[in-house]
């Protein structure tokens, strides 16, 4: 197993694609910290994550609350008794005209997509400079991080920042020995998907399924994305194969967006 010996932390890993990642990374032999806002959610992926043979370890966390992730990291090196990964998985969506985004709007995205990402790599690399890890961080970004798409504007926007602050990241850490990446998933049957589908029916008219079916049939392999394919990413990201790689923000899409 080539993770055997490593502990993971995953944000947002209570449903979609972190729940994916969590489970994919135990599978390859990683203990695995479940960090979620979702106490219920997080609890079920323990429960899978430990049918699968591996130590679990769960934290409720708001990943944009910079206090939050130092205590999650810490309870995570503390009862697993190491620290290897740092997935920055968590993130939400925001669909809707860029006219009609409000302050509102704009203080929630970023404190998650971006804010999250921010304190996880700062917090992640302190904790692998104090335990002498040449740690792996790995961020979660979009294609939309890389092509921006009309009604998901602010939601492009936060992405494209991901890209950013990893590749800034992957500079100032590589001295120490630690990787900065990123992972720019397509079209993945998860709830956050439902949810931007849903929004562009009420705020366009056209039918439910009508935006994801688009989409979808745009992909030159021909099917949707699954949180298995971004996870299948994320592990290699993880072992020690990716060690030479690092300020990548790499698209994992079936064929969609092409850099």
């Amino acid at each position: 197993m080539p993770l055997a010996g490593k502990v993971a932390l995953v944000t947002g890993a209570g449903q979609g694609i972190g729940r994916g990642i969590a489970l994919r990374l135990a599978q390859d032999g990683a203990d695995i910290a479940i960090v979620d806002i979702n106490v219920e959610r997080m609890e079920k992926v323990a429960g899978e994550v430990k049918a699968l043979g591996r130590k679990v370890t769960t934290y409720r966390a708001d990943v944009g609350n910079r206090d939050d992730v130092q205590a999650a990291v810490d309870h995570t090196a503390a009862t697993l008794g190491r620290f290897d990964v740092m997935v920055n998985n968590a993130g939400i969506a925001l669909v809707g005209p860029i006219a009609d985004v409000s302050p509102e709007d704009v203080s929630r995205i970023l404190h998650i997509n971006l804010q999250g990402v921010l304190w996880g790599i700062q917090v992640a690399a302190e904790k692998f400079k104090t335990l002498g890890c040449k740690g792996k961080i790995i961020n979660a970004s979009s294609i939309a991080g890389h092509d921006g798409f009309a009604m998901l504007g602010v939601y492009s926007a936060t992405k494209f920042a991901v890209r950013g602050l990893t590749q800034a990241a992957a500079k100032e850490y590589a001295s120490h020995g630690i990787t900065v990446n990123a992972y720019c998933p397509g079209i993945v049957g998860t709830d956050m998907w439902v949810e931007i589908d849903r929004r562009f029916s009420d705020l366009t008219g056209v039918p439910l399924g009508a935006t994801y079916k688009k989409y979808a049939d745009g992909i030159a392999l021909g099917r949707p994305e699954t949180p298995e394919d971004v996870a299948a990413l994320v592990s290699f990201l993880a072992r020690g194969d990716s060690d030479y790689i690092t300020g990548q923000s790499i698209i994992t899409d079936g064929g969609l967006v092409y850099r």
